[in-house]
C-alpha cells in the first residue's frame, strides 16, 4: 500500500446506530477508531437509549438533535437508513468514512484486521484512472505500475474522491438475490483497489465507503427518501439512487471513485422476506432510472457538486418520471439546507 499521512482532524467516522448497545461494536473497531472523531446517528425510530463505551471521541446525535434543526416534521428525511446522511450534514472535517453498527472488522489472507481507515483515505488522497484502465488495477499502490501500452499523457489521474468499500460474509445482494440464495455468502477476499471507469454506474452501498465531503459532500444526498401513498418505504434505494447521482457527478467533473479494498464483516440481520417488501418497488425503479442517468448531459455551467445536482433535479422535472418529482424537490431542499446549516451552524 502506497504510504499516505493521515491526520485524524481531516476524518470523521459517521457510524448509522440501529441497535441500542454499541458496545461489543465499537470494542470491535476500537484499535481503528479511537484516534478520530466519530459522529454516531441514532434512528429516530429507535426507541432506546444508546449505550456508548468510554475513551471514544464521539458526538451522539438523537431524534431530539434533529428535530432541534429540522423540527418534528423533518425527523422522518432521516429515519432508518437515512440517519447516516444527517452525520454527513453536521460533519466539519473534510473526509467522511460511513459505517454500519452490523459490521465487524474483517481479515485479510493474512489473518490480520483489514484496517479501513487507513486503506480508505489511502484510496481518497492517490489518484484514480477513469480515463483509461489499467489491467493491473490501482497502479498507485505499492508493488504495482501502468501497464504497457498505457499513455503517459493519462498517468497523473485525476482526484479520487469516493472509496466504495466491500464486505465478507453477507454481501450487498438485493432482497430477491437472498431469498433465492439464503445461504449465498461471500468468502472471497480480493486485495485488490480499481477505479471505476468513466459512464459506467454502479450500485452504491453506503455501509462501508468514505468521500471527500468538501468536493463531493453535496451529491451524498438522501433524495430518494420516497414514500407512495403510505405502503411503501424504499429506505434500501437510497443510496442506489446516491450511488448514481454521484457517479454522474463525478464523470463530469473529471474526478474518480474507487471500489475494492478495504472490505468489512457483515454481520447477518434482518429477513429477506422483509426485505422484499420494501425493496420491490424500488428494484422495479432502477430499471427506468438506469436508462435516465445513462442519457443525462450535464451542462460546461456545471462546475460544482452543488451546481451538478441542482441541473440533475432540473433534468428530473423536465422528464416523465412522476415518481421521481418528489426527488428532484428534495434535491433542491437538500442543496437549500446543506447551505444554511453551513452558514447558521458551521459559521
Amino acid at each position: 500500500m502506497s504510504q499516505v499521512t493521515i491526520d485524524s482532524n481531516e476524518v470523521d467516522i459517521v457510524i448509522a446506530a440501529f441497535h441500542s448497545d454499541l458496545t461489543s461494536f465499537l470494542e470491535e473497531w476500537r484499535p481503528m477508531f479511537s484516534r478520530f472523531h466519530l459522529i454516531i446517528v441514532q434512528d429516530p425510530d429507535l426507541k432506546e437509549d444508546l449505550k456508548i463505551p468510554k475513551g471514544f471521541n464521539v458526538d451522539i446525535y438523537t431524534k431530539s438533535d434533529i428535530e432541534k434543526l429540522f423540527t418534528s416534521s423533518g425527523v422522518s428525511k432521516f429515519s432508518g437508513y437515512a440517519c447516516r446522511f444527517f452525520g454527513y450534514l453536521v460533519s466539519k472535517r473534510k473526509y467522511i468514512i460511513s459505517l454500519d453498527d452490523d459490521c465487524s472488522p474483517a481479515k485479510d489472507t493474512n489473518g490480520d484486521l483489514v484496517d479501513i481507515v487507513t486503506q480508505h483515505i489511502t484510496n481518497l488522497k492517490t489518484p484514480a484512472t477513469p480515463l483509461f484502465f489499467n489491467t493491473l488495477y490501482d497502479p498507485y499502490r505499492k508493488g504495482a505500475d501502468f501497464v504497457r501500452g498505457y499513455p503517459f499523457s493519462l498517468r497523473s489521474g485525476v482526484p479520487c474522491v469516493l472509496s466504495c468499500g466491500l464486505w465478507l460474509n453477507l454481501a450487498d445482494y438485493d432482497a430477491p438475490t437472498q431469498a433465492l440464495k439464503p445461504d449465498l455468502r461471500n468468502s472471497r477476499y480480493v486485495d485488490a483497489v480499481m477505479t471505476i471507469p468513466k459512464y459506467s454506474l454502479m450500485p452504491m452501498s453506503g455501509i462501508n465507503i468514505a468521500f471527500d465531503r468538501e468536493i463531493v459532500g453535496p451529491a451524498i444526498l438522501p433524495a430518494l427518501k420516497l414514500t407512495k401513498e403510505g405502503k411503501f418505504r424504499w429506505e434500501t434505494m437510497e443510496d442506489i439512487w446516491c450511488g448514481l447521482v454521484v457517479k454522474v457527478v463525478c464523470d463530469h467533473l473529471q474526478l474518480g471513485v474507487k471500489t475494492g479494498i478495504p472490505y468489512v464483516w457483515r454481520n447477518e440481520r434482518g429477513s429477506a422476506i422483509d426485505s422484499l417488501k420494501k425493496e420491490w418497488e424500488g428494484v422495479k425503479l432502477v430499471e427506468e432510472l438506469v436508462p435516465f442517468f445513462q442519457t443525462l448531459k450535464l451542462s460546461s455551467d456545471a462546475v460544482t457538486a452543488e451546481a451538478c445536482v441542482t441541473e440533475i433535479a432540473a433534468a428530473i422535472k423536465k422528464g416523465s418520471h412522476s415518481v421521481l418529482d418528489g426527488a428532484a424537490d428534495n434535491i433542491v431542499e437538500w442543496v437549500k439546507i446543506r447551505k444554511e446549516f453551513e452558514s447558521r451552524v458551521l459559521g
